[in-house]
């Protein structure tokens, strides 16, 4: 028995007891306000996948890859041949999250559309180059950003060796994939890409990234 737990001791008389500590009012609300407003983005998620269209709006990590996952396995087994649209806005993120975005819009059977509304760097180039043929889109004011993939390693010598080595890979990867689908060799998007590679809306269409620049929902969507 702990001298805290003995119950033979006395109460200290000059001790004041603090009441309870009562809810503060304030922070009630505070509370009560976050979970109406993750009400609302839960319904309003839900009202905007119900359009076949996914938003990518955030940096690309495993919980944003998982979540596009599940969308996009729902929205194929409710149609597999309704076209997917998925909006990107993101400054890139985790290589191998957007590689694993990049094979599920092409492992999915209906059509996938991409469309960029703001920015693409780095990873969410993979993703909305995963969109198909014909049907990649970017806003007017949208910007993009190549550049390679790279990461912090610590460690032994030998790991070192072995991470600096899985970067290359990954370098090699993301060069390819973007030469293979804008019809441009290895080497050339190597060189680009080799610091950052700044193109506006515009001048994504001329390097080949981009089909068609848009202004209008009719221009994706025609009657």
């Amino acid at each position: 028995m702990s001298w805290l737990d003995d119950d033979r001791l006395e109460r200290d008389p000059l001790k004041v007891q603090e009441p309870d500590e009562e809810p503060d009012d304030d922070e009630e609300d505070e509370e009560e306000e976050e979970k109406k407003s993750s009400d609302e983005d839960e319904r309003l998620a839900e009202k905007v996948l119900k359009t076949r269209t996914i938003l990518i709006s955030e940096a690309i990590t495993d919980e944003v890859a998982r979540r596009v996952f599940q969308q996009l396995l729902v929205l194929e087994a409710e149609s597999s041949e309704k076209p997917i649209t998925v909006i990107i806005n993101s400054p890139g993120g985790e290589a191998d999250s957007g590689f694993g975005i990049f094979d599920m819009l092409r492992f999915v059977k209906p059509p996938v559309r991409t469309l960029v509304a703001g920015l693409c760097a780095s990873a969410a180039v993979i993703v909305f180059l995963a969109g198909d043929k014909g049907h990649r889109f970017s806003l007017p004011h949208s910007r993009f950003m190549m550049h390679q993939p790279s990461s912090a390693s610590f460690g032994q010598a030998s790991d070192l060796q072995i991470a600096s080595a899985e970067i290359v890979r990954l370098r090699e990867r993301y060069n390819r994939i973007v030469g293979e689908i804008i019809g441009k060799d290895v080497e050339t998007v190597r060189r680009d890409a080799d610091r950052d590679f700044w193109l506006s809306a515009e001048e994504a269409k001329g390097y080949g990234l981009v089909d068609q620049t848009v202004e209008r929902r009719a221009e994706i969507d025609p009657a």
